[in-house]
């Protein structure tokens, strides 16, 4: 291991993290670094084909050779689900070592199917079947939670993604149970499984700094980069009041304070492998922090100033049948969809070039 800040981090205990990224040479920096799992998504799929064209490109054309009735779709999924058996094999050791606790890569359902909870169980069961220490997400959205209950009762270790409040996480959360129960009444084991709940922290601040802009708001700036820790930890609390059974991941970085505020928690950190970088280089020593609570002076700025921040911090600030319109969640939606047709863009530039560019 590599002796960092974000090593210091996870020995200080309970708090892990993951590469925010399925990339190997990515990965194998934060496995050297305390890194006990990863992620990936269409977005990140894109990022990691361009970053590593050599070792993919190949397997794309392959890919085609191999299976020549396939279309665009079915080779971009095919290699979406090669980026995640190769960056889960990197996991797999640490997977071992903590009974399946630890050392999952979690791949993302087709984000375009956030309405049908049909379409995503059976993405989410194939998922599944491929290797072992797979976390399979989906969305947070109102068929996302029909989806996380079913998927778990199905046997399938899920990652309730596209995830910004504490209504989402705690229906999220509720979700899992229900789907648990369900899995130990059909003879299931539940210790299994390692479920997962993201709250995409800095989305969330992104979301309150375009509502600012949107509608001419005056707020204090210091509050706006509190808002997805204020809403993070406000969910922590009630996860360990309730005794749920997922696990609470903070993701979306934006700045030192969404890893600073969280040391000490039971949770885990999904970090860009840019800010792993910038945080090892920062001369922080990290010491807990999770149990201060953000400044109240700060959340109610937030509340008297943006009514969305108390829609995502209470957490009966949002019905489910609201979760798919809230603006984080639509805004995510949409990049996330928009890099699945870019990924499928790329894959057809591989498979069938342009040649007016090959001409130049």
């Amino acid at each position: 291991m590599v002796d960092c800040p974000l090593l210091q981090t996870v020995r200080l205990g309970p708090t892990e993290y993951w590469n925010d990224s399925c990339s190997v040479e990515e990965l194998t920096y934060a496995i050297e670094r305390g890194a006990v799992g990863a992620t990936s998504n269409p977005q990140i799929v894109l990022e990691v084909l361009g970053k590593e064209k050599a070792y993919w490109v190949p397997r794309v054309q392959q890919l085609a050779a191999d299976n020549p009735r396939w279309s665009e779709v079915e080779l971009s999924w095919g290699l979406i689900e090669q980026m995640a058996i190769r960056g889960a094999g990197l996991l797999a050791p640490i997977y071992t070592r903590e009974a399946g606790k630890k050392g999952r890569l979690s791949v993302q359902v087709n984000p375009a199917n956030y309405r049908d909870s049909g379409r995503m169980v059976e993405q989410a069961v194939h998922f599944a079947a491929l290797v072992p220490n797979l976390n399979i997400k989906l969305p947070a959205t109102a068929a996302g939670m029909v989806a996380v209950e079913e998927a778990t009762a199905r046997g399938v270790s899920i990652n309730a993604t596209v995830s910004f409040t504490v209504p989402q996480a705690i229906a999220a959360a509720e979700a899992v149970e229900r789907g648990l129960d369900r899995l130990v009444r059909a003879g299931g084991d539940p210790d299994r499984l390692a479920p997962i709940v993201t709250i995409m922290i800095g989305r969330l601040d992104d979301w309150m700094k375009a509502l600012v802009t949107r509608d001419g708001l005056s707020v204090d700036p210091a509050a706006l980069d509190w808002a997805g820790i204020a809403a993070f930890k406000r969910a922590y609390g009630l996860f360990r009041e309730r005794g749920y059974r997922s696990r609470l991941l903070a993701a979306a970085y934006r700045h030192h304070l969404h890893w600073t505020e969280l040391v000490g928690g039971d949770v885990s950190m999904t970090i860009p492998h840019a800010w792993q970088v910038r945080f090892n280089a920062s001369g922080i020593t990290p010491t807990p922090r999770m149990q201060l609570p953000v400044e109240p002076r700060l959340i109610d700025e937030l509340r008297t100033r943006i009514p969305d921040f108390s829609r995502a911090y209470e957490p009966d600030g949002l019905k489910v049948e609201e979760f798919d319109t809230f603006g984080a969640t639509a805004r995510t939606l949409r990049s996330f969809i928009k890099a699945y047709h870019d990924l499928t863009a790329a894959v057809r530039d591989i498979v069938l070039p342009d040649p007016d560019v090959r001409a130049r």
